[in-house]
């Protein structure tokens, strides 16, 4: 069965009570049970993780590639300047393996700094502005990109 890492990070364990008029309701934990359900109806394994430390999602990102594992990455706020994790993601792409970068609000539509992402032009598509339903999004795409 294909395996999914679904990585997070900063601020994404606070979800639930930061700025639930931008992040919604919902929790970390409340993800990974929905995540859970959604890759199981599409036939695929998930994992869920989520830490504020850049060198931790790097350290991920290798294993992604060191596993073949595909990637759904929301890299919160390193989207917009973290090199090191651009330069991460781009060997799980460069590797064959599909990556796709969630995000919960609309960056566009928000504070000009969230404009740029450093991910983007890598990934395989990005999803953004449908809360959890990104994920879910993001998950059918990259089940349905690796269907023959």
């Amino acid at each position: 069965m294909t395996h999914v890492l679904v990585l997070n990070g900063p601020n994404l364990g606070r979800l639930g009570v930061r700025e639930p008029e931008i992040y919604g309701h919902a929790s970390m934990a409340d993800l990974e049970r929905e995540a859970a359900v959604w890759g199981s109806e599409l036939g695929v394994t998930v994992d869920v993780r989520q830490t504020d430390d850049e060198s931790e999602l790097v350290g991920w990102l290798h294993e992604a590639v060191d596993a073949s594992a595909h990637v759904v990455l929301n890299p919160a706020a390193f989207t917009h300047y973290s090199y090191a994790l651009r330069d991460a993601a781009a060997q799980v792409t460069t590797s064959g393996l599909l990556l796709v970068e969630v995000h919960l609000s609309n960056p566009a539509s928000r504070e000009s700094f969230r404009h740029y992402s450093v991910v983007a032009g890598i990934a395989t598509g990005t999803v953004a502005g449908f809360g959890f339903d990104s994920y879910r999004l993001a998950l059918s795409a990259l089940a349905r990109k690796l269907q023959p």
